[in-house]
C-alpha cells in the first residue's frame, strides 16, 4: 500500500500540542480591526482548540499524527 499523502492547506492552518489537542489560529484578526473592542481583539489573539467533533475530520486530513 503507498503512503497516505497530508492534505497541505490543513498542515499550514492546524498544529498538535504535545497532549494530542489540535490548535488553530482564530478568523476575523487581519482586517476591519477598528469597530472590534479591545476585549475581543485580545481574544482572537490566542490559539483556539479544536471541539472533539472536528477532531476526527482533520486528523483524516493530517495522517503523520
Amino acid at each position: 500500500m503507498p503512503k497516505i499523502k497530508t492534505k497541505r492547506s490543513a498542515a499550514k492552518r492546524f498544529k498538535v500540542t504535545g497532549s494530542g489537542k489540535i490548535m488553530f489560529r482564530k478568523p476575523g484578526k487581519s482586517h476591519i480591526l477598528t469597530k472590534k473592542s479591545r476585549k475581543r481583539k485580545r481574544n482572537l489573539r490566542k490559539p483556539g482548540i479544536l471541539s472533539d467533533a472536528m477532531m476526527k475530520q482533520i486528523k483524516r486530513m493530517l495522517p503523520g499524527i
